[in-house]
C-alpha cells in the first residue's frame, strides 16, 4: 500500500466515524411542515450553534472522555452519574454522546423499567444497588431512585408516606455511597413548557420517534405544575454537599450536550494514563492450509 492510498484509507475510516454522529444528528432535521410552523412562530431561540464548532468540541471532549475512562479503569475509581429531568429534556441524547466512543465494559448505562411486584415489596433502593459500579467502572443512570420523588409521586404510584420516607433516607443513602468511594454526580435537565411541547409534537409526527412517546409522557404534559413542585422539593431536600445537583439548561440540545460533558470532565481529577506502544504482530502463514469454500447461502446479499 502506497503512502497516498494509506492516507486515503485512514481519512475514509475517520469520516466513517464522524458519520455515526451525523446519523444521530439527522433526526433533528426531520421536522414536518406543521412542526416547522411551530418552530418558526413559537420556538424562537438564540443564535444556533455553528455545526463546525459543535462537532469540533464534541469530538475533542469525547477524546477527553476516553482519557477519563482509562483513568477510572487504571485507578480503580467508581463513578455514578445520574441523569434526571422532564420527559424529552435531552437526557438520552447526552448519554449517547458520552458513551458513544467508550468501552461498554467500563462505562455502562442503566435504565430500569417499572418495578415488578416483587421489587415493589423490597427496600426501595434495593433494585438500584446491584447496578452500582465496582472498581474501574462508570455507571450512567438514565433516571434513578429519584423516580420516587418525581414520576411516582406525581402519578400517584407512591403514597405521601413513602415519598416522605424517601426524602428522609436518600441523603444518608447517597452519603453512604460517597463514603464507600463512589463519586456521585447528579444532573437535572431543564426545559421550558414550550420546548417540551415541541419535542412531544415531533415524536407524534415522526414515525421514527413515536416509540419514545408513552402514555406516561402524555399524562405528564397535563401535570406540568405538579412536576415543577416535585422538582423544587427534591432540590430542597436532596441537594447535599456530598452529592449536589447540577442543572443543565436543555432547550438547545447541542449546547446542553457540550455543557454537560464539559462539566462532567471538570468534576473528575483524571489524568492521561500512559500506555505501552502497541505493535501489530506479523500474521502467521501456513503453506499447507487451504481455506474452505463456503456455500453462497451463508452470505448476506450485497444489495448496496
Amino acid at each position: 500500500m502506497t503512502d497516498d492510498s494509506a492516507r486515503t484509507w485512514v481519512e475514509a475510516e475517520w469520516l466513517d466515524s464522524l458519520d455515526e454522529e451525523l446519523e444521530m444528528e439527522i433526526d433533528d432535521l426531520l421536522i414536518s411542515k406543521e412542526l416547522a410552523f411551530i418552530s418558526r412562530h413559537e420556538h424562537a431561540q438564540g443564535a444556533e450553534l455553528d455545526r463546525k464548532v459543535y462537532f469540533h468540541e464534541l469530538l475533542r471532549m469525547q477524546a477527553e472522555l476516553v482519557k477519563l475512562q482509562d483513568w477510572v479503569q487504571a485507578e480503580g475509581k467508581k463513578v455514578v452519574v445520574i441523569f434526571e429531568g422532564r420527559d424529552a429534556a435531552g437526557k438520552g441524547g447526552v448519554i449517547k454522546r458520552i458513551t458513544q466512543r467508550l468501552n461498554p465494559r467500563v462505562a455502562r448505562v442503566v435504565a430500569l423499567p417499572a418495578p415488578s411486584e416483587r421489587e415493589k415489596s423490597q427496600w426501595y433502593f434495593q433494585r438500584y444497588v446491584p447496578h452500582l459500579p465496582a472498581a474501574g467502572e462508570m455507571v450512567l443512570f438514565d433516571r434513578s431512585w429519584y423516580n420516587r420523588s418525581g414520576v411516582e409521586r406525581v402519578m400517584g404510584f407512591a403514597s405521601e408516606d413513602q415519598v416522605e420516607e424517601f426524602f428522609n433516607d436518600v441523603p444518608e443513602f447517597e452519603r453512604m455511597l460517597v463514603r464507600s468511594g463512589i463519586t456521585l454526580i447528579k444532573y437535572w435537565f431543564s426545559i421550558t413548557d414550550q420546548e417540551q411541547q415541541l419535542r412531544f409534537l415531533m415524536r407524534i409526527h415522526d414515525p421514527l420517534k413515536q416509540w419514545k412517546l408513552s402514555p406516561m409522557d402524555l399524562e405528564s404534559r397535563k401535570r406540568w405544575e405538579d412536576y415543577t413542585k416535585a422538582k423544587e422539593e427534591t432540590f430542597e431536600r436532596t441537594n447535599i454537599p456530598e452529592a449536589p445537583w447540577f442543572i443543565v439548561e436543555g432547550n438547545d440540545k447541542k449546547r446542553a450536550r457540550l455543557n454537560c460533558i464539559s462539566h462532567l470532565l471538570s468534576k473528575l481529577p483524571y489524568a492521561e494514563v500512559p500506555h505501552e506502544t502497541i505493535h501489530l504482530p506479523e500474521r502467521v502463514f501456513n503453506p499447507d492450509y487451504e481455506r474452505k469454500v463456503l456455500p453462497d447461502e451463508l452470505y448476506v446479499p450485497e444489495r448496496f
